[in-house]
């Protein structure tokens, strides 16, 4: 176990919310001769009322109770694609390829770009370790010990792999082309070596959603019912976005 650093805590860093361009909104109200303003300062708040606004060129005559009254009367009618003009973005740290691997399938109203196990050397050996194990000494040993192993002989492969492709016919069974240089065999050897690599092992992602799409996720993985790392990844989310 020398060398590997157990994570259970997710980390989200919004890195990323919308500005308004007051001016612009102004410019149309003021082709179409009507003037509003929001009692909303969030961007994306004015942004996804001025949106609905547009469906009724309603700005004139507002109904009183102002934004949130507004936005809580969108979610009452379901009128759910003006909730999709407002976007966040985020980085999250420190949860297992086993999450993202749920998570990525929430496509619509979601974009990712997550952390390539090609490209990027996994011999910084971080692991998510489930709680349930985590809480028990016996079966924290067990993981550790399986988590351990799998490291070792992911570094282990990707140095035998590196060093065997120098070779020309190794390199032509792995199809690479005969002028592969030292870069295009290194990325190589990592993709063939990760294969022994757990569903624990960390990952980074960033991820850009809009409202709409982070309250089916929310209500979704934030359920009693959700496996338990993304659910904590959920509520974590939910307290950063209120």
């Amino acid at each position: 176990s020398e060398g590997v650093t157990v994570l259970t805590e997710p980390q989200i860093y919004l890195v990323g919310v919308q500005t308004l361009q007051s001016a612009e909104l102004d410019r149309f109200l003021a082709d179409h001769g009507v003037s509003w303003q929001s009692d909303s300062e969030i961007a994306a708040e004015v942004l996804s009322e001025s949106a609905g606004r547009v469906c009724y060129m309603s700005f004139a005559k507002p109904r009183p109770g102002g934004n949130s009254a507004y936005l809580k009367h969108i979610l009452e009618v379901g009128h759910g694609s003006v909730l999709e003009h407002a976007v966040w973005n985020f980085v999250i740290t420190g949860i297992s390829r086993s999450l993202t691997h749920e998570l990525v399938r929430h496509r619509a109203g979601f974009g990712y770009s997550q952390l390539s196990q090609r490209y990027v050397d996994e011999s910084v050996a971080e692991y998510v370790e489930p709680d349930v194990i985590a809480r028990d000494p016996e079966m924290h040993a067990v993981w550790l010990e399986a988590v351990s192993h799998a490291h070792a002989a992911y570094v282990k492969l990707a140095e035998m792999l590196n060093a065997k492709l120098a070779d020309p016919q190794a390199a032509a069974a792995a199809m690479l082309p005969p002028d592969a240089d030292r870069t295009t065999r290194r990325k190589t050897a990592r993709q063939a070596a990760r294969s022994v690599l757990p569903n624990a092992t960390e990952t980074k992602i960033f991820v850009t959603a809009n409202a709409r799409a982070l309250r089916h996720f929310l209500e979704q993985r934030g359920s009693v019912h959700a496996e338990p790392e993304i659910r904590k990844l959920a509520n974590k989310m939910l307290d950063l976005l209120m």
